[in-house]
């Protein structure tokens, strides 16, 4: 059975328990909340999410939409670009779940409205170190709660790649010409760049000329070395289903995607190299031209709550910003799979900062790195 229907109905059992009692967030489990009539009581009934792909638990829409008698349209983007393209195309939606530089940039171009706290009441139930990431660029959570929290590392096959070597050559073992055609990158040119520069003892934020271009070089080295393959969702199955041919030995992965392989495939482990990585979290916010600001604030308040915020995180695989569903899960279903709860307080990671014109910088010299 493939671990989201293992995981889903663990879910499910759970949710079954809370009726009888309250959920783990001292609020009552959904199930047992009176039901609100979203149209009468914030004089409309339709939310429009707009959200990353699979990054839902199987339930919480629907439960919301009994919960409130509210009808929600679920959108998917595929990166926090093409979200704000739309956003500023005069797109309308309720709630958003960008990046964190992302937010930034929105809350600089008064993109955001604020948060009725007075409604968002499960705050408190938060995790302190994914709050502490997020007050990076909204000091107040005046704009933004935090949705899910990650680090980038590598995964690796501890059946061809010796744990040891890894930990003592971190980012750099990615251009070892011994794992030729055996690496898997991703194709996103801030993640690619902040290994380079974090290989090299660069801020990941730097816009100093002469670090970029060594970073440059450092990546051409990488294509040049290894001859990576490069993509985004497919190095799950990837490094799931070895294919007895063409298999990866290594490949750069967000937290969540690497619990759900280690998960998965016992062979697999995934580390966060001491040169120093990206720590980031997603948040949900409420645009300007929101229409319906009210319940928007109702479905920040709702994913806060246990019931869930443990389907969207067993469903998922990234770490909740719930502490309570962060710590079950990460001593229940995902015990001794450490790449559930990224490390924290190192001194050597980052958060991305918002800086167009560094983005576009990055985005011209990664092109050019690929077709060198």
């Amino acid at each position: 059975m493939e671990i989201k229907k293992i995981l889903q109905i663990t879910a499910a059992l759970s949710a079954a328990i809370t009726l009888t009692g309250c959920s783990g967030s001292g609020a009552p489990a959904d199930s047992e909340t009176e039901a609100v009539d979203a149209k009468e009581q914030f004089g409309c009934n339709v939310l429009n999410v707009y959200n990353w792909g699979e990054y839902v638990g199987e339930e919480v829409i629907p439960n919301f939409e009994k919960l409130y008698n509210a009808k929600v349209n679920y959108d998917m983007f595929d990166s926090n670009e093409s979200m704000y393209t739309k956003l500023l195309g005069g797109s309308s939606y309720d709630v958003l779940v960008p990046s964190d530089y992302m937010i930034e940039r929105l809350i600089k171009e008064n993109l955001l409205q604020e948060l009725d706290m007075d409604a968002i009441t499960n705050i408190d139930v938060l995790d302190p170190e994914v709050v502490e990431m997020q007050k990076v660029y909204d000091p107040d959570l005046n704009y933004s709660v935090p949705y899910f929290r990650g680090s980038v590392g590598i995964v690796y096959n501890t059946e061809h790649v010796d744990p040891a070597e890894v930990e003592e050559k971190g980012w750099e073992i990615l251009r070892d010409p011994k794992y030729k055609g055996r690496v898997f990158m991703y194709d996103s040119q801030r993640d690619a760049f902040m290994i380079a520069f974090k290989a090299l003892g660069y801020s990941m934020n730097t816009e100093n000329e002469e670090e970029i271009q060594a970073a440059y070089e450092w990546l051409r080295e990488l294509h040049a070395t290894v001859d990576p393959a490069y993509g985004t969702d497919e190095v799950i199955d990837t490094m799931i289903y070895p294919d007895p041919v063409n298999y990866k030995d290594l490949a750069v992965v967000y937290s969540g995607d690497a619990a759900y392989i280690m998960y998965e495939n016992e062979n697999m482990a995934y580390y966060e190299p001491e040169q120093g990585t990206n720590i980031w979290s997603d948040g949900m916010v409420i645009p300007k031209n929101a229409s319906c600001p009210g319940l928007a604030n109702a479905f920040i308040n709702y994913i806060l709550t246990y019931d869930a915020s443990y389907d969207n995180s067993i469903t998922v695989g990234y770490t909740s910003g719930n502490k309570e569903v962060k710590d079950d899960i990460a001593s229940g279903e995902y015990d001794g799979i450490d790449a559930y709860v990224p490390r924290s307080g190192y001194e050597k990671d980052e958060v991305f900062r918002y800086n167009d014109v560094l983005v576009q910088k990055l985005s011209d010299l990664w092109n050019k790195v690929k077709i060198d």
